[in-house]
């Protein structure tokens, strides 16, 4: 999933839900953020005081992201939760839908509505758990369980521009990390770029919500019909329960007012999810259902997105600790090294799955 959907839709969804805008903020923020922080260098403070930036996400052109370690403690609890399914260990790495391991994670994350962190928490649970909806059937390693037959994509219900559209981001793709940059570096990072580590190989399609589309392993397994806009609308209305939860565990939160149920909002989002286009053309279409009143019981914009690295800006050694703490960047750090000390040390070993 991208922007359109971790930030945007994350937000109407929240709101409807029931939060207040500002928690709204913080949850589709800290969801985004997921995507956005490849911040790798800590603060250290006069007083000793120091804090630590673990990335959560690397760039494209990352040369970490062929780096086992890292692959493991970025893109497995982050991007894709591994769904314990199969015989093999690389097997069960791979990401499942809604998979009890996913179940497992959204009521953990849920029970902790007392930490200081609660709402970059939930932000990020929103992501890895609607990542599980779109990112299934690959896994965040480099394996050759993600390998795909390059010429083997096929669409169902398409327009002729938006199929252009696709081939043709698609094509740039391969030639920028296919053929330019990677063919000087070692082959294994070739192979990383063009699709053996997540869903590279499939490039953006696995993203795309209003996208029909299957696909042929290098394994020879048909990937089948995977239909996007069924997916992501079960996303959404799991989302809309999670954050349905939040707003009745914390009353401080809560924003009964905007409150509604899916089944009013289900036909809206479905539309949205069908917009064939970029996702700029996804990001009007929610903020359009939001200002016409037509996903919240009071019509009102969704805030632009922020991202928290720019807030690094204002921050230097002469900032107080304190001050520091305060900042909702600082407590998407704590939630993000919660969330990754919990899923790897605790909860996929709890399923006999030893990641770190």
């Amino acid at each position: 999933m991208q922007i359109d959907m971790h930030y945007y839709g994350v937000f109407a969804i929240a709101r409807s839900a029931g939060l207040t805008r500002e928690a709204a903020r913080i949850i589709a923020t800290a969801s985004q953020f997921v995507d956005d922080n490849a911040q790798t260098n800590g603060m250290e403070f006069p007083s000793a005081a120091t804090m630590s930036t673990e990335p959560t996400a690397h760039h494209t052109t990352s040369v970490k992201n062929i780096d086992g370690e890292s692959q493991r403690k970025v893109w497995v609890p982050f991007h894709f939760l591994p769904g314990n399914e199969g015989e093999s260990f690389t097997e069960r790495l791979v990401c499942r839908q809604d998979s009890k391991i996913a179940r497992a994670l959204r009521a953990h994350h849920l029970s902790l509505s007392d930490k200081a962190f609660y709402l970059e928490l939930v932000g990020v649970l929103a992501h890895v758990y609607a990542d599980t909806f779109s990112h299934y059937g690959f896994s965040g390693v480099s394996s050759r369980t993600n390998k795909v037959v390059n010429d083997s994509f096929e669409y169902r219900d398409l327009e002729p521009e938006i199929e252009a559209y696709i081939e043709k981001k698609k094509q740039r793709f391969f030639e920028k990390y296919g053929t330019g940059w990677v063919r000087n570096i070692k082959s294994f990072l070739a192979e990383a770029a063009s699709g053996a580590l997540g869903h590279g190989a499939a490039v953006t399609l696995p993203d795309r919500p209003y996208l029909s589309w299957r696909f042929m392993y290098e394994n020879g397994e048909d990937s089948g019909w995977r239909d996007n806009p069924a997916t992501f609308l079960e996303a959404c209305k799991q989302l809309h329960a999670v954050f349905k939860l939040v707003a009745a565990q914390r009353p401080d939160l809560a924003d009964v007012e905007q409150q509604r149920e899916w089944a009013d909002l289900e036909e809206t989002v479905k539309a949205i999810l069908a917009t064939q286009g970029d996702k700029q053309t996804r990001i009007q279409a929610w903020q359009a259902a939001c200002a016409n009143g037509d996903i919240l019981t009071i019509a009102e914009s969704i805030p632009d997105y922020v991202d928290w690295n720019a807030g690094f800006e204002h921050i230097n050694e002469s900032t107080a600790p304190e001050e520091m703490m305060s900042l909702p960047s600082y407590r998407f750090y704590q939630a993000a090294s919660y969330h990754r000390w919990y899923v790897l040390r605790e909860l996929l070993p709890s399923y006999d799955l030893m990641v770190v």
